[in-house]
């Protein structure tokens, strides 16, 4: 039993768990047995933190349902190796070379050290963004709704947005929040904080905690934090500025707006691409060259170690590093004066090529299950699910049981990993010292 094949069957019976909690009559509104596929289709979502729902979640489900939800949701973000780790040291077991391994592969840090300390910061850090996030929502939420559910609509939307799930509470998402500065700039602002990476947030503060202490020498920005925060910030702007000029002339979503509107929901649209899955504008509505930036903007993703899914943001800073490297002449990728190692290329390269393999073989999947569709919709779907973003143009509940079987594979797919996937069923790749001779061939 390998670390990875720990990781990957953890999530399964989580997953299952989450199954068979919701099939039970107390979760659901009507008091009666829950559809399998229903079940098993929102329990993935949840603990894949997609925000993929063939149902209403707040019509569908009874309370105690929307609970189990929001637990499976915070499982599936902090992760599972993470969650079962942290509550094994609150037991007063050891930390082991093992454990700390399974920390190192599930949230992709570079070493062991420290292993501990970041499990400690990682749900400190968890919870003081969604209890700041719930109290900031509770000042629009209870004069709308009342205390009592005001209360569980802050706390329910907080988690969601924070692990980038994108599961509500209202039934048509959050449009009816479309203008409200409050609620846009909290929910997107922990979508921001929560798919960055946790050692960004660390790193971040650390400098800040340095600044204010007047210390001359500081905290050296690591590469990692350079590459993830500047690339999230040029695909924020560039996804609100692209969205704003596409859908700015469609009156079905921004047409309609002021100025101000149209800013505030095509930065929110560009924000919870990044696999969030909350909406302020019909998703369905959308052109198809919206939907097309929408589709980029979901395959990429957040960053390493966050909440987030996609290839990721340093990943595909990496294929284009490489690409620029190509055109200049040179042998090796530079960024910010430091030599990215090859390993790291091929890394970045075998991520992006499974990514691509999983989203063309999901995509055909449902185009011959469901024929009628068309394939913008359908690949809208799929790169949603393996994004683990959870927009959706609205074919999710009208697909086949096998589609959406397909959907569910790909979800669980995106969320694991496709590296770690692989080796959970090939095997740990071991070390080799034999060495081939080198040959050129033709590229391009």
């Amino acid at each position: 039993m390998t670390v990875s094949r720990s990781i990957c069957l953890g999530f399964m019976a989580v997953i299952s768990f989450g199954a068979l909690l919701l099939m039970l009559p107390i979760s659901t509104s009507n008091g009666q047995w829950n559809d399998p596929i229903v079940a098993l289709f929102t329990a993935t979502s949840a603990v894949c933190v997609t925000g993929h729902v063939v149902v209403d979640t707040a019509t569908y489900f009874s309370r105690l349902g929307q609970l189990a939800i929001l637990l499976l949701i915070q499982v599936g973000g902090l992760g599972y190796m993470t969650v079962t780790t942290f509550l094994l040291l609150l037991l007063g077991r050891r930390f082991g070379l093992k454990d700390k391994v399974a920390i190192q592969q599930s949230l992709d840090r570079r070493s062991l050290q420290g292993s501990t300390q970041i499990l400690q910061s990682i749900v400190a850090t968890t919870m003081l963004f969604e209890l700041t996030g719930a109290f900031l929502l509770l000042l629009v939420f209870v004069p709308d709704l009342g205390w009592q559910k005001g209360l569980w609509f802050a706390l329910f939307h907080s988690i969601s947005a924070w692990n980038n799930a994108g599961f509500g509470l209202f039934s048509d998402n959050l449009v009816g929040y479309q203008g409200s500065w409050l609620v846009n700039g909290v929910i997107t602002g922990l979508i921001i904080f929560g798919g960055i990476g946790y050692e960004v947030i660390l790193e971040l503060y650390l400098r800040g905690r340095a600044r204010l202490q007047c210390q001359r020498s500081g905290i050296s920005r690591s590469l990692n934090f350079q590459v993830a925060v500047s690339t999230t910030l040029f695909l924020l702007l560039g996804g609100t500025l692209a969205i704003w000029a596409i859908e700015i002339r469609n009156p079905q979503t921004l047409g309609a707006l002021s100025f101000p509107q149209q800013v505030l929901a095509a930065w929110f649209q560009s924000v919870t691409s990044r696999t969030a899955g909350f909406n302020t504008i019909d998703i369905s509505k959308m052109t198809t060259a919206g939907l097309f930036v929408t589709i980029a903007l979901m395959l990429v993703g957040g960053s390493p170690g966050g909440t987030a899914g996609g290839i990721k943001t340093t990943t595909a800073r990496l294929l284009a590093s490489c690409t620029y490297a190509i055109l200049r002449g040179k042998e090796s990728v530079i960024l910010y004066r430091r030599q990215v190692p090859n390993s790291l290329l091929l890394k970045a390269i075998a991520v992006t090529f499974g990514s691509l393999l999983t989203v063309v073989f999901a995509t055909m999947a449902i185009a011959l299950a469901d024929p009628k569709l068309d394939f913008i919709r359908i690949l809208f779907e799929v790169v949603s699910a393996f994004a683990t973003v959870g927009l959706s143009t609205g074919i999710t509940a009208g697909l086949t049981p096998f589609s959406k079987l397909v959907l569910i594979a790909t979800m669980y797919i995106g969320r694991v990993g496709i590296l770690l996937l692989i080796a959970a069923l090939l095997g740990d790749p071991r070390t080799t010292t034999v060495k081939y001779p080198e040959e050129s061939l033709l590229v391009g």
